[in-house]
């Protein structure tokens, strides 16, 4: 057989495609629009705390949002490129928890700014050290499982979309009309491009969705740009900006706690984006994952901001634009940075209508929910599995539904169970072996063997 003149490549895994730049930049700037409220959230929650406790000034607000973004870029990129035993080379965005919100409020109000700090280094550190042995428990989340904490990601993220929808929960104009019509706006042009548009243009629907919304609300004297005049055109966040870290054990073990929260998050996130992009991932994939996620605290700690974790809002983008690429993602990081080192372009970006950016999470949660289904869809759901789904939901559901209803639990219970997705995800798994275990579905022993058989040949190819 004449094999002169054949030209052998390689196959090209959809994850690690790049596409060119005129793609890319719409793409990742995408997923920044879809992300950047929620970004944003953590550090103005803490720091209104901080200052309104006398332990920062007014002025310090702004050097928070900026270090956050900053470092959240370097954690995108350090999660979606990989170095080493760092990162699982998927399409995910990295930014603050806000399952570390509360605790951090009362370490800062009792022990000072630095113990906060202190305690978030610490947690970092912890997260890397467990992430081998945490990641073993991958058993543990078999397609009934992952699929039931998919579905209550999406499901407790329209919390946050209403709070959008609405203009930005706590605010004067909270579910003002023309807040509800900017929402609808956004939402019709994304289905209407994704409907009716081409390929190329329905993968950045959710883009031009954020933009068209925008310049509607431009025309109705509804974004506000004189936070850009206030910002420097340049500057480097410093790092210890607020003094050395200061190491109490009281705040350490309550952020170590919060970094199972983390790890329990960010599993659930993984397996999420994993089932969208069809990669199916090995214990040290999800170890590499989470160890992404210390190191990225380690830094936040570092430059002044706080835990980080894979950011769910960003699931149901990858899903609604079809493009498995994670060097999307990793521009998306770099923008981040970009919008750290630019603070101008920073408040550029933070100016879009909180409204606006509502209608398109509508879409992007409900995207992540209905992954959820289709995972489900695939399983063979008997009355034990329906209840496991049920009552795993509802507990999932219940601090979404009701903010104030552990008000009066001990602070560790607080921190596990006020993040729905943690509650529920460790619901779902103590559920799946007490009501499911020993009588798997077929389609979940497959899958599992699948897993088992292609464990060796993806550690190989990673290493």
């Amino acid at each position: 057989m004449e094999t002169e003149g054949l030209e052998v490549r390689a196959v090209v895994r959809p994850v690690d495609e790049i596409p060119p730049l005129r793609r890319l930049a719409p793409l990742g700037l995408q997923h920044v629009l879809a992300m950047y409220a929620g970004a944003v959230a953590v550090p103005l929650i803490v720091g209104g705390a901080m200052i309104s406790a006398g332990r920062m000034s007014p002025d310090d607000l702004a050097h928070l949002v900026v270090a956050d973004l900053f470092v959240s870029g370097i954690a995108t990129i350090v999660q979606s490129v990989g170095f080493w035993r760092f990162g699982v080379r998927l399409p995910l965005m990295q930014g603050c928890t806000f399952a570390a919100v509360g605790p951090m409020v009362t370490i800062g109000d009792q022990h000072g700014v630095p113990a906060i700090y202190g305690s978030v280094i610490a947690s970092g550190i912890f997260i890397m050290l467990l992430a081998p042995v945490f990641s073993r428990l991958l058993r543990f989340f078999p397609p009934l499982v992952t699929g039931t904490v998919i579905l209550l990601i999406g499901l407790s993220l329209m919390d946050v979309a209403a709070g959008w929808v609405g203009g930005g929960t706590g605010t004067d104009d909270f579910g003002d009309p023309a807040n509800l019509l900017l929402a609808l706006f956004t939402l019709v042009v994304v289905l209407l491009l994704d409907r009716l548009a081409p390929p190329a243009v329905r993968r950045v629907a959710i883009l031009l969705g954020v933009l068209g919304g925008t310049l509607v609300a431009a025309v109705a004297g509804r974004v506000d740009f004189s936070g850009v005049q206030e910002q420097a055109w340049f500057g480097v966040p410093t790092p210890f900006a607020f003094g050395w870290p200061s190491f109490h054990l009281g705040p350490v073990i309550a952020m170590c706690v919060v970094g199972l929260v983390i790890m329990t998050e960010t599993t659930g996130d993984i397996l999420a984006v994993g089932e969208i992009v069809d990669e199916r991932l090995s214990p040290r994939d999800i170890a590499d994952g989470m160890r992404a996620d210390g190191l990225s605290t380690v830094l936040g700690g570092v430059f002044n901001t706080f835990p980080y974790t894979a950011f769910a809002q960003n699931v149901g983008l990858v899903s609604i634009s079809g493009v498995r690429s994670r060097w999307v993602a990793t521009f998306a990081g770099g923008l981040l940075v970009v919008l750290g080192l630019v603070p101008k372009l920073g408040a550029v970006v933070g100016a879009v209508p909180v409204a606006v950016l509502g209608g398109a999470g509508i879409a992007l949660f409900g995207m992540v929910a209905a992954s959820g289904i289709r995972t489900l869809a695939s399983c063979r759901l008997d009355d034990r599995a329906l209840l496991m789904i049920a009552i795993s939901l509802g507990v999932g559901l219940l601090p979404t539904v009701s903010p104030d209803l552990y008000g009066r639990m001990p602070d560790w219970f607080q921190t596990v169970f006020d993040s729905g997705i943690s509650s529920g995800a460790l619901v779902a798994v103590v559920l799946h072996q007490v009501l499911c275990a020993g009588s798997r579905a077929p389609e979940e022993q497959t899958r599992a063997t699948m897993e088992a058989a292609s464990s060796t040949a993806g550690i190989a190819a990673r290493s």
